[in-house]
């Protein structure tokens, strides 16, 4: 199909052809033959295993040391590095694209060249972007198929002169002549770099996740980042959910949580209010730009589900498990001796005979798990039986409440709301939650995420902050009312005070009578907490004191949590906002006239 390609496209993918020496160059056009023709050749390269018990499915195991996002590998290559800000690892573009090169001199030698086209957003819409990933992985390609809308399509809107996204890949292990393949190419070095002036993104060495789907963190937050703040958008790490009350009312929520803190679960929520039906828009990222009417409208830019594993079950994401019944690709989880998955937290008992995620017997006496604790789903969003019938809709959604989450233990409410969007602002640069495995590094240590996007932004945080509160200012009044939510407070015991999943209805219901004034709140030094008789709390067991104990300022604690935010904030210099000082200090003074009193 080379005579439908777009010429730039044609005239790049020969450049890195000439440089990676492929056995073949292969122009994807997204339909089902091909996505039936790439698993075949990956089962027959090991890749991928049938699972038999769902339908079209799959199970991949990559090597051990290609299991998550590698932070430390990832870097932004700004001209200056203030840019690029004391968050992010930062490296000069000129010396990058040197060590690039000759890393990728012949990478794909013996190896087929995919050109994958793809859009993210509808093709064509007021909020949406495409770009073209070129890779060696047929992994990739399917999963690329799978989370984007990929489609020939995108080569006639280039033409036109539609601005795109070069996404350039490489598992950076070439074969010799004769030289047999492995299940799960990869190599031991390894880069995820984007270059924001240029939008452009070059990965080399893992094809796991985020690393290699370069559509994912590294256009749809990383670049995607840098471009809205140039073009007066934003681009998100949230989820997008409907609310529909039996009385047709509808609230649009979205919602910033970091990774593996419950965003999927979040989306997919069946309500314990029979009142309130929720819908899902997307689990991850959204894209959201200022519309004709001055409201803030956003999309799910993407196409799938890319979900962790662990930790799921009927219990709590029947959605997602409904989901997951055919047509899945699985990464890193466990294999019944009949044909189905499963991980950790799916079922109370462990299946017996059970093949681990490298393809092992399972010990079930030993230390190590079935699963990895970043097992992954990767599935189309059409799938899931809570999907918005216009999840897709060009011109996105109004939102009329974002909501910050991270996963705290302790001090955090369950819920509060912000003074104001620059008080809200404050509140999202402030979100902290414990340490997860969806990215290498110490899980279960706290540690700072602002808006849920410390590994997602293009540039300089201090900067994105301020381009939060711009956003703030051309909104006013339409602006949406920002709310904060902690699901994870525990006891001495360490068992979990609050019951979630569905019940997380009862927040949201509250946070939907705040929109329009049906409950007063009650006004705290950190924010507008929920009085206990506005929580519907019919139907659920949870006695006056746990209540109180989530939904009370503890007044100490908040003063600690304020000096490590100060702290915190020192990292960015003259690059933060004075608004942000001013509101930690307003806070500051709040918890000690609230001292003082008591």
């Amino acid at each position: 199909m080379t005579h439908d390609v777009a010429q730039d496209v044609r005239d790049w993918v020969d450049e890195i052809a000439a440089k990676t020496q492929p056995k073949e160059i292969r122009y994807l056009a997204g339909t089902d033959e091909e996505y039936r023709e790439l698993t075949q050749d990956l089962l027959e390269a090991g890749t991928i295993v049938p699972v038999p018990k769902r339908p079209g499915s799959y199970l991949a195991r990559s090597s051990r040391d290609d299991v998550a996002r590698m932070e430390d590998r990832t870097f932004i290559c700004s001209e200056h590095e203030i840019d690029a800000g004391p968050t992010n690892n930062w490296h000069d573009p000129t010396e990058m694209r040197s060590t690039l090169d000759e890393l990728f001199t012949g990478s794909m030698r013996g190896r087929t060249l995919f050109v994958v086209p793809f859009t993210m957003g509808p093709l064509g819409g007021p909020i949406s972007q495409i770009g073209v990933e070129i890779t060696d992985s047929a992994y990739v390609a399917v999963s690329m198929m799978l989370m984007t809308r990929v489609t020939p399509e995108v080569h006639g809107a280039i033409d036109e002169g539609a601005f795109w996204v070069k996404a350039l890949h490489s598992v950076g292990a070439p074969l010799d002549q004769g030289q047999e393949d492995i299940a799960w190419p990869s190599n031991p070095t390894r880069y995820i770099t984007h270059f924001p002036e240029t939008r452009e993104i070059i990965s080399y060495g893992s094809a796991y996740g985020g690393n290699a789907l370069l559509a994912k963190k590294a256009f749809a937050l990383r670049i995607a980042s840098v471009m809205a703040r140039d073009e007066g958008w934003m681009a998100e790490h949230m989820l997008i959910l409907r609310m529909r009350h039996e009385t047709g009312r509808v609230v649009h929520i979205a919602g910033a949580f970091p990774s593996a803190c419950g965003k999927t679960n979040l989306a997919m929520l069946q309500s314990s209010l029979p009142e309130w039906q929720v819908e899902t828009i997307g689990d991850d990222i959204a894209w959201l730009r200022p519309g004709s009417d001055g409201r803030l409208w956003a999309i799910n830019p993407e196409y799938g589900f890319f979900g962790v594993a662990p930790g799921t079950s009927e219990k709590t994401n029947k959605v997602a498990m409904d989901m997951m019944e055919r047509d899945v690709m699985f990464t890193n989880v466990a294999l019944t001796d009949d044909g189905d998955v499963w991980w950790e937290g799916m079922s109370k008992e462990i299946p017996a005979n059970l093949t681990d995620w490298q393809g092992n017997a399972y010990d079930p006496t030993g230390d190590q798990p079935a699963a990895h604790p970043n097992a992954r789903f990767t599935v189309r969003a059409s799938q899931a039986p809570s999907i918005a019938p216009d999840y897709d809709a060009p011109e996105g959604f109004p939102i009329d409440a974002i909501i910050f989450g991270g996963r705290r233990p302790s001090l955090v409410p369950l819920v509060l709301q912000s003074r104001s969007w620059q008080h809200g602002v404050f509140v999202g640069s402030t979100i902290s939650s414990q340490q997860t495995a969806a990215a290498e590094g110490p899980v279960g240590q706290i540690r700072r995420d602002p808006f849920a996007m410390l590994p997602f932004a293009g540039y300089n945080m201090g900067d994105y902050f301020g381009h939060w509160l711009r956003m703030g200012e051309q909104l006013g009044d339409r602006a949406p009312k920002i709310f904060n939510v902690n699901w994870f407070r525990r006891d001495e015991d360490g068992g979990f005070l609050w019951p979630g999943f569905s019940e997380n209805a009862r927040v949201l219901d509250w946070i939907a009578k705040r929109l329009v004034g049906e409950v007063p709140g009650v006004e705290t030094p950190v924010g507008i907490l929920p009085a206990a008789d506005e929580l519907n709390l019919t139907g659920l067991d949870i006695d006056a004191e746990t209540l109180n104990a989530i939904i009370t300022c503890d007044v100490d604690g908040w003063q600690d949590e304020m000096n490590d935010v100060g702290a915190f904030f020192e990292r960015f210099g003259h690059r933060l906002p004075n608004e942000l000082s001013r509101e930690l200090a307003d806070v500051q003074s709040r918890l000690s006239s609230a001292y003082a009193a008591s």
